[in-house]
C-alpha cells in the first residue's frame, strides 16, 4: 500500500493508553473530538477577505498579534486535543538563551538551553538570536517549560536532542530539530538537585517516556538516528500538531509495544503514520480519497468497509487529495517570525 504523505498535516485523536496515570488524565475522546471541531469551526466562521485568519485554530489564537513577542505566554492557550492542558512554562518568568554552546551537561553554564531547561521553576525560554545548538548528551527537560524559538532560527541538530522522562507540563515551539544522533553513556543533569548516569538513548528527535501534558508544535524535523518523535512508556495527554517531518523513514512510534501494559491508556493528538506488514494492516481501517499514486505506488483498501463514519467522528479534517498537500503545509514547521511583525 502506498504510504501516507509524511508531511501531510492532519489533526487526528488517537486513543492507544498508560498505567501510571492519573484518573484525570484520562479524558474522553468522544468529547476531546467534538473540542477539536470546535475550535476548527469558530477559526473558519472568522475567515474573511483581508482576514489574517486561516481556519487553523491554533494558529489563528496567536499569529495576528503583531505584539506577539511581548506577549508569547498567550501560546499556552491555544492548544487543542489531548494535550491542550499543557502549559509549559506560563506565569513564569521569560529565560534568554544567550549561548549555544553545550560544554557540561552535568554544570550546564547560565545561559545555556541546558541550564534553562533543568530548573525547577516555571520557565519560558527564548533565544537571543539565531543558533545551532550542537548538544554533547540528550537535553533532559525538567517539567513546567515552554521552548520557545519565534524569532530566531533555532536548531538543534548533530548530536543528541531532546528528552521528556517522567517530566510534565512541557511545549516545544518552534525549533528546527535534526540530524539527531544518539548520546548517553554518561551522566546528565535533569534539576539543579540531581544528575545520573544515562545508558546509551535511540537518537530520536524527540523523546517523550512518560511524560503528561505535552505539546509539540511547529517545529521541523528529519534525519535523525531513530524516530522523530516518540510517545512511550505510558506517556499521556499529548499533542502533536503543526509539525513538518520529512527524511525519515521512523516518523512517530506512538507505544513501544502492543503487549506494554502502560500504553494502554495513551491518548494522543497527532500526525499519525506507521509501518506494519499487511497480516497486520490488512485489518486496519484504511481509505483513501484523491491521491495520486506515482511511481508504481498503490492503494488498497482495507478493514471494515462501514468505517467511514468512524472516520467521520475521528477525524478533525476530511480527506484531500494529495495535490493539496503542498498549500496546506506551507505554514507547517518552524515559522518564520520577526519581531514587530505578524508572525
Amino acid at each position: 500500500m502506498a504510504s501516507l504523505p509524511l508531511s501531510l498535516i492532519l489533526l487526528f485523536s488517537l486513543l492507544v493508553t498508560p498505567l501510571l496515570v492519573f484518573s484525570t488524565d484520562i479524558q474522553d475522546p468522544e468529547l476531546v473530538v467534538q473540542d477539536v471541531h470546535r475550535s476548527i469551526n469558530a477559526s473558519r466562521r472568522n475567515l474573511a477577505y483581508l482576514s489574517c485568519g486561516t481556519g487553523n485554530p491554533i494558529d489563528d489564537c496567536w499569529r495576528c498579534d503583531p505584539n506577539w513577542e511581548n506577549n508569547r505566554q498567550r501560546l499556552a492557550d491555544c492548544g487543542i486535543g489531548f494535550g491542550k492542558n499543557a502549559i509549559g512554562g506560563r506565569n513564569g518568568r521569560i529565560y534568554v538563551v544567550t549561548d549555544s554552546g553545550d560544554d557540561d551537561a552535568v554544570n550546564p553554564k547560565p545561559g545555556t538551553l541546558r541550564h534553562a531547561v533543568i530548573q525547577d521553576e516555571p520557565l519560558w525560554i527564548i533565544f537571543k538570536r539565531d543558533m545551532v545548538i550542537q548538544l554533547k548528551q540528550e537535553l533532559v527537560m525538567n517539567s513546567f517549560k515552554t521552548i520557545d524559538g519565534r524569532g530566531a532560527s533555532v536548531h538543534i541538530a548533530g548530536g543528541p536532542c531532546i528528552t521528556i522522562h517522567y517530566a510534565t507540563n512541557i511545549i516545544i515551539h518552534g525549533l528546527h530539530i535534526h540530524d539527531c544522533k544518539q548520546g548517553g553513556n554518561g551522566n546528565i543533569r535533569n534539576s539543579p538537585e540531581h544528575s545520573g548516569w544515562w545508558t546509551l538513548s535511540d537518537g530520536d528527535g524527540v523523546s517523550i517516556f512518560a511524560g503528561r501534558h505535552i505539546w509539540v508544535d511547529h517545529c521541523s524535523l528529519s534525519n535523525c538516528h531513530d524516530g522523530l518523535i516518540d510517545v512511550i512508556h505510558g506517556s499521556t495527554a499529548v499533542t502533536i500538531s503543526n509539525n513538518y517531518m520529512t527524511h525519515h523513514d521512523k516518523v512517530m512510534l506512538l507505544g513501544a509495544s502492543d503487549t506494554f501494559a502502560q500504553d494502554r491508556d495513551m491518548q494522543v493528538t497527532v500526525t499519525k503514520h506507521e509501518h506494519a506488514p499487511e497480516s497486520e494492516w490488512r485489518h486496519w481501517n484504511w481509505r483513501s480519497e484523491g491521491d495520486m499514486m506515482v511511481n508504481g505506488a498503490y492503494f488498497r483498501q482495507s478493514g471494515n468497509a462501514g468505517a467511514s463514519s468512524t472516520f467521520a467522528r475521528a477525524s478533525s479534517l476530511s480527506a484531500r487529495p494529495s495535490s493539496f498537500v503542498a498549500p496546506m503545509t506551507v505554514t507547517a514547521g518552524a515559522l518564520n517570525c520577526r519581531k514587530g511583525s505578524r508572525c
